[in-house]
Order: structure tokens, then sequence, then C-alpha cells
């Protein structure tokens, strides 16, 4: 049996609330014996409802100091996408996948979520895997001590994967940082190019 294709996903989202929209959308697609696709998207704040967004959430993953919409700046590699533009290559890139990522579910809900309601069928896997949780379960497997805080920053620091390398709270970084924690857990090398 073929090795399923995996893809790590993340968002950064306007609020934690079930009407919560991602303005920040991340993935890393991994094929069978093909190197890793890393594909990001940040989406027009026209779409967005600030109005309805929690400041506390926008300023956890860094809305007001990296969207050229509150920064009031567009570098000329920067393109704001639709939700729709996004949303459909998200599906296809995620289309009978296996979504992985840090609480995958949350990226996973809000992103199925926008697809209904765009008229898109979220086609991924059904079974999302949780890479801290699968870390966690390396850790004891493996008799290396537990961290007493069960957070993923610690679970991740005690599988030798310093997440302070990364950039966090990034879509993109995020799924850096779970790629790698979940290769160093699983064994899986990259192929490359």
């Amino acid at each position: 049996m073929a090795d399923p294709t995996i893809v790590f996903v993340d968002i950064e989202s306007t609020s934690l609330r079930p009407d919560r929209r991602a303005w920040e959308v991340a993935v890393i697609v991994r094929r069978p014996d093909q190197p890793d696709h890393e594909q990001s998207w940040l989406l027009d704040s026209i779409e967005l409802d600030l109005g309805n967004a929690d400041p506390q959430s926008l300023r956890f993953g860094g809305f007001y100091d990296r969207h050229p919409h509150a920064t009031k700046e567009l570098r000329n590699a920067e393109r704001l996408f639709s939700e729709y533009e996004v949303l459909t290559e998200v599906e296809r890139l995620t289309r009978g996948a296996i979504l992985m990522g840090s609480n995958p579910s949350f990226d996973a809900e809000t992103l199925a979520a926008r697809m209904r309601d765009n008229g898109i069928c979220p086609s991924w896997h059904y079974h999302l895997e949780d890479v801290p949780t699968l870390a966690l379960g390396w850790l004891h497997g493996s008799g290396k001590p537990i961290p007493e805080v069960r957070k993923s920053d610690q679970i991740s620091l005690a599988c030798g994967v310093d997440p302070a390398a990364y950039a966090r709270h990034t879509a993109l970084g995020d799924c850096q940082w779970t790629r790698d924690l979940h290769d160093v857990v699983t064994g899986a090398k990259q192929v490359t190019a």
C-alpha cells in the first residue's frame, strides 16, 4: 500500500469563535517520492469581516504587524487573494490527504465552514493527526522524559525540535515546525529535488 499524501496545515484567524475566518493560510503538501510543496496565502481583508474579529486573536497571529492592509504596505512580491481563490486551491491540494498540524481540527473546522459557505466541498481524509500528540506518544514509547507542562512547545523541545527556531504564529512557520517535529518522531525523511 502506498504512503498517503499528507498536508501540514495552519491558519491565522480573526477569532476563536465558530464564525472565525482565516486571514492567512499555509500548507506543506507531502506526496510519496516527491519534494515537499510549500504554499501560503494572505487573504484580502475586505472579505474577512474584521468588524466581527477579536483584536487579541489578530494580535496573536501578527495581523497588525504583517497583513498589508493593517501595515499599509504591499510589498512587490505580495499578492492578496480572495477567500474563494484560497479555498479552491486548498481543496485541490488537500483532496484525499491526511491533514496534520498542531490542533489541526481548529484549522480544518475554519476552512471547512468557509468552503461550504463558498459552495466548495472539503475533501480531505476524515481522520486528522495532531503532531504534538503524536510526539507525546513518541516520548512515552522512547522512554524519554515527559514535560511537566504538556503544551506543544514543551513537547517539541523534549523531542529536540526548538519551536523558537521557526516563525511561530505565522501560518507557514507553524507548518514548517509541525513538519519537522513530525519527521523527528516518525523518522520520515524529506525528498529533495
